[in-house]
């Protein structure tokens, strides 16, 4: 029942300015069918998952603001951006009309979101995520099409290629199911989507269990990771040190940090450390002057007319 001016004049307020994709690891094909993904499901953990609900409590929050917030930590670290868009998964019938609550079929809606992970403080980006999201349920019938064409990024190049579904997933196993279920059973299921990053989180009322599902070249249990340590690290500061800028805050496990920080770096060459730079390289170009220093496409430098330059 929303008119589509106000779906416009809410994605116009939310997009207006973005003319870049977010596009994680450069995953740009939003048309997939699901093969070469792979996929990871884990425990966030009980201990984790209780402080996760007390800080949302007292924030006045819920849970899933802190998920998508965490979600939009990693999407930054991804892809280098400070504001990032990522669609979010709606449940489509809480404005489905008189009904829509027993009516069959698939009400489901994606739909982005905007997280900027910038200086403001991770207090404050728990409740500006909060309050997008539930400024988002009040469009949750509008089309992504319409919502993309509210953006600076122009089709077909896609707004977004990462997805984050949240949902409670808490069942109560009755007889009444254990008899309707009876002489029946379960062979296999599969869930896929056509987005090359998609993350579920199903929210269990005591735990939260993430499934990650990536194309395979880049690794479901390393991004799986990545969301654990996102959530630690958001629970931490916003229990330590609220007003912590949000990104300041790390995605990376130890065992990568020291990867890329200390392993690859590790080098035996041993440098003079008692002559400047330019010192050592008119001293390089004096003893091998016409070897080639720098190439550009055809052209070529030698260390002599380099230090001549």
């Amino acid at each position: 029942g929303v008119p589509a001016e106000e779906h416009e004049r809410f994605f116009r307020e939310m997009l207006a300015d973005i003319d870049e994709p977010t596009l994680p690891f450069g995953l740009a094909q939003v048309q997939g069918d699901g093969r070469g993904i792979a996929e990871v499901t884990e425990s966030v953990g009980q201990v984790l998952s209780l402080r996760l609900r007390t800080q949302a409590r007292l924030l006045g929050v819920s849970a899933a603001s802190l998920v998508h917030l965490a979600w939009a930590q990693v999407l930054s670290m991804a892809t280098g951006q400070k504001d990032v868009v990522f669609g979010t998964v709606l449940l489509g019938r809480m404005q489905g009309g008189e009904g829509a609550d027993r009516a069959l079929g698939m009400f489901i809606n994606t739909l982005p979101v905007r997280v900027p992970v910038d200086g403001q403080s991770v207090r404050d980006a728990v409740r500006m995520t909060h309050g997008r999201l539930t400024g988002l349920l009040g469009h949750e019938h509008a089309s992504l099409a319409l919502a993309q064409r509210c953006s600076g990024v122009a089709a077909p190049t896609p707004l977004f290629s990462a997805l984050l579904n949240y949902r409670h997933s808490a069942t109560q196993v009755t007889d009444e199911v254990m008899s309707a279920w009876s002489g029946m059973q379960m062979l296999s299921s599969e869930e896929r989507t056509n987005y090359p990053l998609t993350l579920n989180v199903d929210d269990l009322g005591d735990d939260f269990s993430l499934t990650v599902q990536v194309a395979a070249q880049i690794g479901a249990q390393r991004i799986s990771g990545y969301m654990q340590v996102a959530l630690q690290s958001l629970v931490d500061a916003l229990e330590r040190a609220p007003q912590t800028p949000v990104r300041s805050l790390t995605v990376l496990p130890q065992a990568e940090r020291r990867q890329l920080l200390e392993t690859w770096n590790a080098s035996d060459a041993v440098y003079a450390d008692d002559a400047l730079i330019h010192g050592q390289f008119e001293a390089w170009a004096a003893a091998q002057p016409d070897t080639v220093a720098v190439v550009f496409e055809d052209r070529t430098l030698t260390y002599a007319a380099l230090d001549q330059a």
